[in-house]
């Protein structure tokens, strides 16, 4: 008896030991990232913010094809045309190629009525087989780009997306600089005014955008290629190895490719497009599910090849390890949470002096280090800077939102890495569901 009891606090004291350190850890990346989030927003409220590219409005144009990526999007890829078709940009230098990949609905039907409609205009890219995905849609287009042999860059525009006249300049300008390899603009939700869930992530994007991802690029960071609302040299595309179809999140793929090779991509807050978000829970958890495993995936791929790459400077490396491992917070913060929730319950027997204020603590700071993609305070700086201060009287319900992704991300995190490999699981794309109504249908006969 007495050894099965020594044995008992023994284990007993190894648990213990286990907890705390692993609450350490947690804590310990609390700080970081506060910190990080912290260095962010005092950086957009109280720096000169470089507009580097903003006042080039006449130049000698390259030519440009504009991706419109496809997949069943009958319902608004007729927006998305007709607005790149009043683009302020040398008609003669831009090719609007929408890839229509595999659609079964009247996705085609679309795209060759505006083909007949607008002669020279646009050129269709129809991918009738081949691997699912954006990346894989966007390799083939490509290829067929760099066979044509008149583009030197191209731009990538999700069929939701409505572009204003100006935009396609805006993100083109950088491009006069030959060591940027790609540009990112804005994104600004266009139902936002739908219901709660959409005015919260127009809060999210208002946050990640004015304040993340401006101060990252401002500081010499890590600047994201978002895969839409944003363009890529083809030789910079070339030379990091092209788009990769065996990934999920192209666009995150691409930005540590460009970076390791050395090109440098721009992000133009002033920039803006708008896009549709999800305006139901369940599409929104399913969304960032699909984030989360294809940023894990990157995360795996392409954190050694960061770290050993000379040449890096240290503000680009710190800044690429916390970008990449973001997605790993969230089962990191529920672990911790679990953690304290056994030392509430049971700490009293080994001694520990843990009670409620332990975990809500906890809870608050995860709150506070992260948020919802964006800490609460960089959501707040947004919004100041935004001029919309009266979206303040939302924020205290961001952490509905916050609690979805973290249960999201956590479920995402956990299929990625355990059980897909050992269920052997394939993935299985869930498109974004499109709640704009579609436009009335173009006159005019298909083309050829």
């Amino acid at each position: 008896m007495v050894v099965v009891a020594a044995g008992g606090l023994l284990l007993a004291g190894l648990a213990l030991e286990v907890t705390l350190g692993l609450l350490a850890v947690i804590v310990a990346l609390q700080v970081l990232y506060t910190t990080r989030h912290y260095v962010f927003t005092l950086n957009r409220l109280f720096h000169t913010q470089p507009s580097l590219y903003a006042a080039i409005d006449s130049g000698d144009w390259p030519h440009v094809t504009v991706f419109i990526a496809a997949h069943n999007e009958e319902a608004v890829l007729s927006g998305c045309i007709e607005a790149l078709l009043k683009a302020d940009y040398p008609a003669d230098r831009l090719c609007i190629m929408p890839v229509n990949d595999r659609s079964t609905d009247g996705t085609r039907a679309i795209i060759d009525r505006y083909v007949a409609r607008h002669p020279g205009r646009l050129t269709p890219f129809h991918r009738e087989n081949g691997p699912p995905g954006k990346a894989a849609a966007l390799a083939d287009a490509t290829d067929l780009v760099v066979v044509r042999g008149d583009s030197s860059l191209i731009v990538v525009f999700d069929a939701d997306y409505l572009p204003e006249p100006q935009l396609l300049k805006q993100l083109v300008a950088p491009f006069f600089d030959p060591e940027v390899g790609a540009v990112m603009g804005r994104v600004v939700p266009q139902n936002a005014g739908t219901n709660l869930l959409t005015r919260l992530l127009d809060l999210e994007r208002s946050g990640g955008y004015q304040v993340d991802q401006q101060a990252r690029y401002n500081l010499g960071a890590v600047a994201q290629y978002g895969g839409t609302v944003g363009g890529v040299r083809l030789a910079a595309l070339a030379d990091a190895g092209g788009w990769r179809p065996d990934v999920l999140a192209e666009d995150t793929d691409l930005t540590f490719r460009l970076l390791i090779k050395g090109w440098q991509t721009a992000y133009l807050g002033y920039a803006e497009c708008h896009e549709e978000v999800p305006e139901n829970w369940s599409v929104r958890f399913k969304q960032i599910s699909r984030w989360a495993k294809g940023h894990n995936q990157v995360l795996a791929k392409q954190l050694w090849p960061m770290l050993s790459q000379g040449g890096l400077h240290w503000t680009s490396r710190v800044d690429g390890v916390a970008l990449l491992g973001v997605f790993l917070m969230s089962p990191l913060l529920a672990l911790g949470w679990l953690a304290t929730s056994a030392l509430v319950l049971f700490g009293s027997d080994l001694g520990i002096n843990a009670n409620l204020a332990i975990w809500l603590f906890i809870g608050a700071a995860s709150f506070a280090c992260l948020g919802n993609f964006a800490a609460f305070f960089e959501v707040a700086a947004a919004v100041h800077l935004d001029g919309s201060r009266q979206r303040l009287r939302l924020m205290p319900f961001l952490l509905v939102g916050f609690l979805v992704s973290v249960v999201a991300v956590t479920k995402a995190t956990l299929d990625g890495f355990v059980l897909d490999r050992l269920l052997r699981r394939t993935f299985t794309w869930d498109k974004t569901v499109r709640y704009r109504q579609a436009l009335p249908p173009v006159e005019g006969p298909l083309a050829p």
